[in-house]
């Protein structure tokens, strides 16, 4: 069986994240059937133009991202939420997904790790069913870290944690297979 490539985009910037440290966990527990890979050039994306997209010449990162995001089954998603809302960098992420040819129908799972940011993850699930991605809803999870400084190494030790990560895993590698999406198969 070929693996489910999955592509992970973190939306906070900060180094200590625990969206980002979620993010690493999972990657720790994935099935064995997955590969996932972190997208690392939020920071470094330029602003969103639609006259440059409109141009035919995109960006070099804004390429790199949709070629990152073409390439994969599905995609994993946490962010913080700012103001009650999506950070503006990781709003400028999927601005730039928009236009890309290969994101519409695109699986996504979406994992959070705290029930308090609800006005950023409904935003996301907005944001993202307009842009036609299909939402796996059984693997959108929260996955409610004790507290913000919790490691990766954390998450994978707690065994209560990292079975709710393995199983939203699961549930998207399932998703993917079933719907015959693997790029790999």
């Amino acid at each position: 069986m070929k693996p489910v490539h999955v592509l992970e985009i973190c939306g906070s910037l900060r180094a200590g994240s625990s969206n980002l440290s979620l993010l690493e966990a999972a990657r720790r527990v994935a099935p064995d059937d997955m590969t996932i890979k972190l997208y690392e050039g939020m920071a470094t994306l330029p602003h969103f133009n639609p006259d440059v997209e409109s141009s035919g010449q995109l960006p070099p990162e804004a390429m790199e991202l949709r070629a990152l995001v073409s390439t994969a089954d599905a995609l994993l998603i946490s962010t913080p939420e700012y103001a009650h809302g999506l950070p503006g960098s990781f709003k400028n992420v999927l601005d730039w997904l928009v236009g890309a040819e290969d994101f519409a129908g695109k699986p996504v799972a979406i994992v959070s790790p705290s029930a308090r940011a609800v006005y950023a993850l409904a935003q996301a699930r907005l944001v993202l069913t307009t842009m036609s991605a299909t939402l796996v809803d059984a693997a959108c999870i929260v996955v409610p870290l004790p507290s913000r400084e919790m490691t990766a190494d954390d998450i994978v030790r707690d065994p209560a944690l990292a079975d709710t990560l393995r199983s939203a895993l699961a549930d998207l590698s399932g998703f993917v297979r079933a719907a015959g999406q693997s790029a790999s198969s």
